[in-house]
């Protein structure tokens, strides 16, 4: 297919450079900073543009990979050019685009994405929704030449994905950054909690999470509990997490077991 990408984020990064591994022909990206744009560009074959007037309609789809509350204002100046316009956002509704075009869909990659860390993008879930049937069983096609992983998802289940989504990566990765930040306080590295994760993220490929806590909440241990809110004294947010996310492993255990 012939695709222009609107934006040159992480998500676009990758998505460009999985779609031209494909086969697929990179029309132009934009990006209102020119410098971003023609880099990536530079790196997929295709024309760097800073102006949404300088699209080029010789293009099959138009995949927009920005801020979610950007998307709103880009739709508007696509949909004259009647080509299919596609999000892939995890929050946004198809309805925001079916307002502006009915050329509308979804493709939202479940993942998280930095530029300078490669991944295989075949293992990479895409979740698709489109206006029509026919739209839908377009970007399937789409989707399948560069992920094994295909999912029909609609907007409220996207939505849900993406709540979810936030709870398991970027509410962990914040929680990692705590954990260092405890640490070089004490002069220790993260390095020594590196095998602990790892060994936490392996145990969930064969077993539901809530079977495999552990620590002081699931075993119900008040006073490990207690001295850890005292080390965390002065600290009133971190006192605030570890309570509610405690408390809320304690309302959620099935156990009575006391190991660790």
């Amino acid at each position: 297919m012939r695709i222009t990408l609107i934006g040159s984020g992480n998500v676009a990064t990758h998505l460009a450079a999985a779609f031209k591994n494909a086969g697929h022909r990179l029309v132009q990206v934009y990006s209102p900073n020119m410098q971003n744009a023609a880099m990536l560009g530079y790196h997929v074959g295709a024309a760097a543009i800073d102006n949404l007037k300088d699209i080029d309609s010789e293009t099959d789809i138009f995949i927009i990979a920005v801020k979610d509350d950007v998307i709103k204002e880009i739709v508007p100046q696509l949909s004259p050019f009647k080509k299919l316009i596609v999000h892939t956002s995890g929050a946004v509704e198809l309805q925001m685009l079916l307002n502006s075009t009915v050329d509308a869909g979804a493709f939202y990659p479940l993942q998280t994405f930095s530029k300078t860390k490669e991944l295989n993008f075949w293992d990479v879930p895409m979740c698709i929704e489109g206006a029509t049937e026919e739209i839908t069983r377009q970007l399937e096609e789409l989707a399948r030449t560069i992920s094994n992983n295909v999912y029909r998802v609609n907007s409220a289940q996207r939505k849900i994905l993406h709540l979810s989504a936030v709870f398991a990566c970027n509410f962990t990765n914040h929680l990692y950054a705590v954990s260092e930040a405890l640490l070089k306080e004490h002069d220790m590295s993260f390095d020594m909690l590196r095998p602990l994760i790892l060994e936490t993220a392996d145990k969930i490929k064969a077993h539901p999470p809530a079977t495999v806590q552990t620590g002081p909440a699931v075993r119900k241990d008040e006073q490990t509990m207690q001295a850890h809110l005292q080390m965390l004294d002065g600290k009133d947010e971190l006192q605030q997490i570890y309570l509610l996310l405690s408390q809320d492993i304690i309302k959620n255990s099935n156990t009575g077991n006391r190991d660790s």
